[in-house]
């Protein structure tokens, strides 16, 4: 399901021949490290944090744009951590979101159907017969992509950038002067005088690898099969199979029926894999899931993203929790409050109310702890620009705002001033 029509069969047979023999983009050993630290999720030990762009687009490709987003994770990891005496497991929608799944395989305007607008790594999103038109050589543009997102990234968290001695440097000039941005400051003073108090002890803050450098995961929705498949690589130490496109993968709600070809793929491989859940998955569906997923109940191995919408999450997913705890399984919950709250405006452009993110995020939390499992991570749709995408937060977004700078290729996204607003309400949640 969901594959595009791709026009020459032949032309795509080659492009996945040439990705075949293309450097892997990750590596056996880091999934097996993410893996480590979302078994600790899963047992409340840690709280994962995975965020980044709905789609990344092959524009959006400046070395400043990927410094800035990764800026906004740190940022709330340190709200998080502080708040809750928690390590963040921080996981990017990022070097690899190049597809989107769509409701129809097709659009229409003014009488002209054309094909749907896929993600950059299938077609362009203009309406028009060159643009959308599938095309293969995309896919290598999507690896080349994601190699050099990823090169950058290893060098700004191995690099010094995320050392919490550059902790001031990571607040965009646009959040500063908020009001979210003036108390990320004050977090970030206390951390300084805590540093400096540990240093005048005699403490040898320079030999800890942990302070000046985290580690960084890349995901994405394991969609394009071809692709995925000739990312593929065995790994020498063990002789299993990993997807080298990123650490983690996951099936999305429309694509994740047991017999079909998505978890089959992601029954084949040995990295963290996830799906997302929606408010008509069946207690029966989830524990097959489980079983096709995670055959060995392995610790870390299989997430399950809810994403419920906000008037569902407390009724619909407590009963997806007990029957996999009747089970015997064990499984990590994280909530992804975007896609159950987006709707479209008069004017036609999808947006989501901050309000509704947050009581979607509370009735997660709420349901986790009625029946006993830890509420392990948030799955989020965040931008480090100052656009207009999602209604509300704390300096609100109005409806009459929407068009001022709404930039989204498929979904909206909270901005950075959103998301970290975000951060310090899921930070008191968590401290609960």
């Amino acid at each position: 399901m969901q594959q595009p029509e791709w026009p020459d069969g032949t032309a795509l047979e080659e492009v996945v021949a040439e990705l075949r023999d293309l450097p892997p983009l990750v590596f056996a050993g880091e999934a097996r490290s993410l893996q480590q630290s979302l078994a600790r999720a899963q047992n409340g030990e840690a709280f994962v944090l995975q965020a980044g762009d709905c789609a990344e687009a092959f524009g959006d490709f400046q070395a400043d744009a990927i410094r800035d987003k990764l800026k906004v994770i740190l940022q709330m990891a340190v709200v998080l951590t502080y708040a809750a005496g928690l390590p963040v497991v921080k996981v990017g929608r990022i070097a690899g979101q190049f597809a989107k799944p769509r409701s129809s395989s097709s659009e229409s305007h003014e009488d002209l159907e054309l094909p749907s607008f896929r993600g950059h790594a299938v077609n362009d999103s203009p309406f028009d017969l060159t643009s959308r038109t599938a095309d293969p050589r995309r896919l290598v543009r999507a690896y080349q992509q994601s190699a050099a997102t990823l090169n950058l990234i290893r060098a700004f968290t191995k690099g010094g950038f995320a050392d919490l001695n550059q902790i001031h440097v990571w607040n965009q000039e646009f959040v500063a002067g908020s009001p979210q941005g003036r108390r990320y400051e004050q977090i970030a003073r206390q951390i300084e005088r805590s540093l400096r108090f540990m240093a005048a002890c005699g403490i040898d803050l320079g030999a800890d690898s942990r302070l000046h450098e985290v580690d960084f995961y890349t995901s994405h929705e394991a969609l394009l099969l071809g692709y995925e498949e000739a990312l593929t690589r065995r790994d020498s130490l063990t002789g299993e199979w990993y997807d080298c496109s990123a650490h983690l993968l996951w099936v999305g709600e429309r694509t994740r029926q047991v017999d079909g070809g998505h978890v089959e793929f992601l029954s084949g491989i040995k990295n963290p894999v996830a799906s997302k859940v929606g408010p008509t998955a069946t207690p029966g569906e989830v524990v097959a899931l489980c079983e096709r997923l995670d055959p060995e109940n392995e610790p870390g191995r299989l997430t399950f993203i809810a994403r419920m919408g906000s008037g569902l999450v407390e009724e619909a997913l407590p009963p997806l929790i007990r029957a996999i705890k009747e089970a015997g399984r064990e499984v990590l919950w994280i909530c992804d409050p975007m896609h159950g709250n987006t709707f479209s405006t008069p004017a036609g452009l999808k947006t989501r109310r901050f309000d509704d993110i947050l009581t979607e995020i509370r009735g997660f939390f709420a349901a986790c702890h009625e029946e006993g499992v830890a509420p392990g991570g948030v799955h989020l749709e965040l931008t480090q620009e100052d656009v207009t995408e999602c209604l509300g937060g704390s300096e609100e977004v109005l409806d009459q705002h929407l068009e001022t700078r709404y930039q989204a290729l498929c979904d909206p996204r909270l901005n950075a001033r959103q998301s970290l607003d975000l951060a310090f309400q899921l930070g008191e949640m968590l401290q609960g």
